[in-house]
């Protein structure tokens, strides 16, 4: 039986890396006493299947992973339902679990599944006159070359699909820019986005706001795409804040 979780990392934790986060899920698991299913082999390991990864130093409201549990499906509801206080207790200041959903059988998985992300740039006063010139041009490129180096060899691609709907809000404590990026079929980085046009776009914090699914059109939240459309289809989109965050789950388990 699998379920997914939400969760959120924000604060001082940001700055700890990929890896070290899932050392962090499987110690949480075993503290909170879920019935957590086991690797084969000789060294068993907590199975928990992670979505894309999320780069030291960045915030996100929208965290998933799969845990599988070895339960019924007559409990697994209950069990989904407490997950996010049992686990929200034993994890570090900063990361949050705020809701969890078991998972139909043959549900795709996360890595595979999201087709794009919602990111917020938080801007510098001095910047906001500049981004909105730099977003323009982003968004009226015919196309947009981005040069990567791996393994020493330097390649350039047009990430011009990737790029979705760009734009400025302006919030209580300064001005942000949110942008879709596709995670299709190779993702497009935060930083490398801030780079598409010269010269590059300096940003303060970033924060992952939303992870898409795409279905015929309509994106859906990875969370549960049977329940219903988060956003509307197109260049449209959901912003979102920490404040925004889904509360969690308020039923306590025995």
């Amino acid at each position: 039986m699998r379920v997914r979780v939400r969760w959120s990392k924000h604060g001082k934790i940001r700055f700890c890396g990929h890896r070290d986060a899932a050392r962090i899920w499987e110690r949480a698991v075993r503290r909170a006493e879920l019935p957590v299913a086991y690797s084969q082999g000789f060294t068993p390991r907590p199975r928990i299947s992670f979505g894309l990864a999320l780069a030291t130093g960045q915030e996100s409201v929208a965290e998933y992973l799969d845990v599988d549990l070895r339960t019924t499906p007559e409990e697994l509801y209950d069990w989904a339902a407490c997950m996010p206080e049992r686990l929200s207790a034993v994890l570090p200041d900063g990361m949050t679990v705020t809701d969890a959903c078991p998972l139909s059988p043959g549900t795709a998985s996360l890595q595979d599944a999201v087709t794009s992300c919602t990111w917020e740039f938080a801007l510098a006063e001095s910047d906001v006159t500049s981004a909105a010139g730099w977003a323009a041009r982003v968004r009226s490129a015919d196309s947009l070359p981005l040069q990567r180096e791996r393994k020493g060899r330097t390649t350039t691609s047009d990430v011009r699909t990737a790029v979705g709907d760009l734009h400025i809000l302006d919030a209580s404590v300064g001005s942000v820019l949110v942008a879709e990026l596709g995670t299709k079929p190779r993702a497009v980085r935060p930083a490398e986005f801030l780079r598409l046009i010269a010269p590059p776009l300096a940003a303060g914090r970033v924060r992952r706001l939303h992870q898409w699914i795409t279905r015929d059109g309509e994106r859906y939240e990875p969370l549960a795409p049977e329940a219903g459309v988060l956003a509307p289809a197109g260049d449209s989109l959901a912003a979102a804040s920490i404040d925004a965050v889904p509360a969690a789950q308020q039923e306590v388990c025995a």
